[in-house]
């Protein structure tokens, strides 16, 4: 059986970790890697020993890549090609009656959500991932809330599988550091609307504290008006763009954290959230996908409603006074112990070669 993973290359984030881990565990004359552009996630790839290909586009819309990536994938004889991303889905969506394989795609946010924000293109590529989804022979979700619109979609129960993401936890890892002299929180998401940053920040001026730094790891287009946003809040002092960080620098962020936030208005099942329980950092989420599995109750976290300022807020001051308390950490110790047993990357793996292995054989 052989598998190959398509994505267009660009992945920074939850996705392109996804990918990695998923990859890091299979032999890699099972499992490879195809990309449409040199970057981030090719050469992380290959630090981790995973085959890479690269297939070159001189833009995202050329299309003769296609010719080329039927060949390849006939020539190496795959038997299943599992993409990620709207740009792979839909490339290959185009060949997909040229090449003898099962196609699987894994759904990591909601597809109606992707491109929000992002005029006509946006409406064009949503309209083109769609299409593509409905085409594959099976897709992955990340987390059960990904499910019904899919249903919506028209495509069939049986043609969706949930696996949730899941890390290598450490077990050795000790929670023992010097207390921070502000409160310092830290948020991994890509700046873009959807990621709720503005809210955060409007949750963050309204707190009852002002002893605080906020990191804000991620790049993307809405960073110039959330840099005007926090000027206009007069808390320039306080937040931090720290942009792009590669795994091992958001590891290290996160565990100088006193605690990691997410106000995204959707989410699937967050990998930073995982990597956060991985460093005994307890964090404050939106109650978006499957993020509630992950604090059963307040002794976890902090799961509030999305798009709610007061809400968030009410949980920054709840979290504070716990740094005040230095209880933060026994918070962070019962989410370790939930997430290692739950979510662990053996887990994810044995899953996702199960469905393999069934791909395989139908």
């Amino acid at each position: 059986m052989k598998i190959l993973h398509i994505n267009a290359g660009l992945e920074d984030g939850g996705g392109k970790n996804h990918i990695l881990s998923l990859l890091s565990q299979f032999d890699p004359t099972t499992a490879e890697l195809l990309v449409m552009e040199d970057g981030i996630i090719a050469d992380e790839a290959k630090k981790l020993g995973i085959h890479v290909h690269t297939l070159e586009q001189r833009s995202r819309y050329d299309l003769t890549i296609l010719k080329r990536l039927a060949q390849f994938i006939t020539d190496q004889s795959f038997d299943i090609v599992h993409t990620h991303g709207a740009r792979a889905n839909f490339l290959f969506s185009l060949i997909r009656k040229k090449v003898a394989v099962q196609w699987l795609i894994t759904v990591h946010s909601d597809p109606t959500l992707d491109f929000m924000d992002r005029g006509i293109k946006g409406r064009l590529f949503t309209t083109f991932n769609l299409a593509s989804l409905k085409k594959a022979d099976h897709l992955i979700v990340v987390t059960d809330s990904l499910v019904q619109p899919l249903l919506e979609l028209g495509i069939s129960q049986k043609k969706i599988t949930i696996i949730y993401n899941g890390i290598q936890f450490e077990p050795n890892l000790l929670n023992i550091k010097p207390k921070n002299d502000s409160f310092t929180l830290t948020c991994v998401a890509r700046l873009h609307p959807i990621k709720g940053h503005a809210l955060l920040l409007d949750s963050l001026h309204a707190a009852n504290f002002t002893d605080f730094t906020l990191n804000l790891v991620g790049d993307g287009d809405l960073k110039p008006a959330l840099e005007k946003k926090v000027q206009t809040l007069k808390m320039q002092e306080h937040v931090h763009f720290l942009g792009y960080l590669n795994k091992p620098q958001v590891e290290e962020t996160i565990a100088h954290s006193d605690i990691t936030i997410l106000a995204s208005y959707n989410e699937g099942f967050p990998m930073v959230l995982l990597e956060s329980a991985n460093q005994k950092v307890p964090f404050i989420a939106t109650a978006v996908g499957d993020i509630a599995l992950l604090v059963p109750d307040e002794s976890y976290g902090w799961c509030v409603p999305a798009k709610s300022v007061e809400s968030l807020t009410d949980a920054l001051n709840e979290a504070y006074t716990a740094w005040q308390d230095n209880t933060l950490a026994l918070k962070g110790e019962q989410l370790y112990q939930l997430a290692s047993e739950q979510f662990s990357l053996e887990q994810f793996y044995q899953r996702t070669l199960t469905l393999y292995k069934t791909l395989a054989h139908s």
